[in-house]
Formats: structure tokens, C-alpha cells, sequence
């Protein structure tokens, strides 16, 4: 074992003990430690401050005051949770030049994502419910739509990963980890740990791979039923001008569901010896980093409501501006 591999492990009757991790990130480029720092840096403000005005419009417009924005705030709150969950652990590693993580930093943070992530998931099929009763049940919409249904699938959302990732986590850390202390990878996810482990991992693999089928799958199959009834239901529209109306309701979703879930998929449901630790964390960048940056943008430029929103923000915050002149 390397001297410097010493003061993370303990010795007790030949079983390696480790205490704590090292994140290596993006290591293998020393030169651009400075220009990562500075670009997820101003990733993570631009999708604070994007997403929490989409949250404050959602919540102060009178025209925005429907479902679908409703579940449009939740989930920028949420991009905010997820990012959050590892883009500032990121920063901190790239300015210090360390990647060492405890054990428990390690098991929180694998939590949280994993969590959130399948929030995220169930939330866009929420999404996806929403815009089929809006656009397949019109005169049922307010009735299928209420305010108690929206919080009961939100809360849902939220709530049913929590005891399932609980679980996951602590099966994953009960796990030896012999081979390294080294992860390759810039936060603590599932398929660069598994690499690490010693002994047979089978059993985990697979309920790794049923937990995902369950939070990417199925909401995925869920929503893609919903889009292939929207999308017949459109056909039948006679006026093109209604159609066209109807798509641009659904695009900005249907563009993010497809974004999320394709990079996801490829990261827990590929098997673990079929992808390479570059690919592995390029992938975990887009769903985990770039995509959230992207989400506001899609969702204000290709909706007419939050720019005129948007809009109003403006002379509004110009209107104050200048009474202060």
C-alpha cells in the first residue's frame, strides 16, 4: 500500500478499514483546475438565480397562478436541492486541490443525489400528467387539477425516494472497500464505488439496477404513455393554429425528459464493466450540472408566459429604479 494511502485505513485482522475517500474530480487536468473552478462557478450562480426567479414569477404573477406552473416552481426548487448536492463540494475540491471526503460526507452526499434524482424523476411525470389532463380532459382539468391532487403528486414526488435511497446508501456503505481509496469521480455515485469494493457485489448490482428501473423506468414509460396520447390527440386537432399551441406546451417538458433521462439511464442502467470512468463522469456532468444550467433556459424561452412575466419583472424592478433616482 502507497505511505500516502496509510492515514485513510486501518488495519483489524487483515480487513481494510476505510475512514475516508479521495475524490480525484478532474485531476487528470491540472492545468484547468483554475478555469473548472471559475465555469462551475458561474454554472451554479446562473442556476440559483435563474431558477429562483422562475420560482418568484411562479409565485407573484397572477397569470402564472395554474398547475403547471405550480409544478414548474417545485421543480426549479428542486434543480436548486440537486446541484447543491454537489457542485459546491466540486468548487471546494478544485480550489483546495483535495479531494478527501469522510466515509459519512461520502454516504450523505451519495444520498442526497440519488434522492433527489429520483425526485426528479417522478416529478417530471407529475409534469408529464398534468399537460395530458390539460391537453387530452380540458373540460376535467380544474376538477381532475386541484390544488390537493397538485400537492399530493408533489409531495409523492418528494417523499417516496427517501426510505428507498435510505436503504441503498446504507446497503452500498456496508459494503469492504479494499481496492483503492481513490474515487474517480467528482462527487460519490453509485458505479464508481461499486468499482472499489471487494468480494461479491451481485446482489447490490442488481438492487441497484431495480431501484433504478423503478425511479427512471417507470416514470419514464408513464410519461412516454402520456406524450404518445398527447401527441394523437393533437393530430386530431383541425386547426393548425392549435396544434402548433398545444406542441409548444409540451416541448420545453418533453425536451427536458428526454435531456435527463437519457444521460441517467445510460449512467445506472449500463453495466458498470461496459463504461469507461471519462465517459462515466461526462455523463454525470450533463444530468447533473449542465442540464439543470440548461432547464431555465428552455422553459422561459419557449414559453410566452414567462416572458411576458419576465417582462413585467422588468419595469417593474425599472420603474423602481428610477423612483430611487
Amino acid at each position: 500500500m502507497p505511505a500516502g494511502e496509510d492515514q485513510f485505513k486501518t488495519e483489524t485482522s487483515n480487513v481494510s478499514t476505510l475512514i475516508e475517500f479521495i475524490l480525484l474530480g478532474f485531476s487528470d487536468v491540472p492545468r484547468l483546475q483554475w478555469t473548472l473552478f471559475m465555469i462551475f462557478l458561474f454554472m451554479y450562480l446562473e442556476i440559483l438565480m435563474s431558477n429562483s426567479i422562475i420560482i418568484m414569477l411562479a409565485k407573484t404573477d397572477p397569470a402564472l397562478q395554474n398547475p403547471m406552473y405550480f409544478f414548474l416552481s417545485n421543480f426549479s426548487f428542486l434543480e436548486v436541492c440537486y446541484v447543491t448536492a454537489t457542485i459546491p463540494r466540486m468548487l471546494m475540491d478544485l480550489y483546495t486541490r483535495k479531494g478527501n471526503i469522510s466515509l459519512l460526507s461520502c454516504a450523505t452526499q451519495m444520498y442526497f443525489v440519488l434522492m433527489l434524482g429520483g425526485t426528479e424523476c417522478l416529478l417530471l411525470a407529475a409534469m408529464a400528467y398534468d399537460r395530458y389532463v390539460a391537453i387530452c380532459k380540458p373540460l376535467q382539468y380544474s376538477l381532475l387539477m386541484k390544488d390537493k391532487v397538485c400537492w399530493q403528486l408533489v409531495a409523492t414526488s418528494w417523499i417516496s425516494g427517501i426510505p428507498v435511497e435510505i436503504g441503498q446508501t446504507y446497503q452500498i456503505f456496508s459494503l469492504h472497500f479494499c481496492a483503492s481509496n481513490k474515487i474517480d469521480h467528482f462527487f460519490c455515485d453509485i458505479p464508481p464505488l461499486l468499482k472499489l469494493a471487494c468480494g461479491d457485489t451481485s446482489v447490490i448490482t442488481v438492487a441497484v439496477y431495480v431501484v433504478a428501473v423503478l425511479f427512471v423506468m417507470v416514470p419514464f414509460l408513464l410519461i412516454l404513455v402520456s406524450y404518445v396520447k398527447i401527441i394523437c390527440n393533437i393530430m386530431k386537432l383541425s386547426s393548425s393554429t392549435g396544434r402548433a399551441k398545444a406542441f409548444s406546451t409540451c416541448s420545453s417538458h418533453l425536451i427536458v425528459v428526454i435531456l435527463f433521462y437519457g444521460t441517467a439511464s445510460i449512467t445506472y442502467l449500463q453495466p458498470k464493466s461496459n463504461q469507461s470512468e471519462g465517459m462515466g463522469k461526462l455523463l454525470s456532468l450533463f444530468y447533473t450540472i449542465l442540464i439543470p444550467a440548461l432547464n431555465p433556459v428552455i422553459y422561459t424561452l419557449r414559453n410566452k408566459d414567462i416572458m411576458m412575466a419576465l417582462k413585467k419583472l422588468q419595469i417593474k424592478l425599472l420603474t423602481w429604479w428610477k423612483s430611487l433616482i
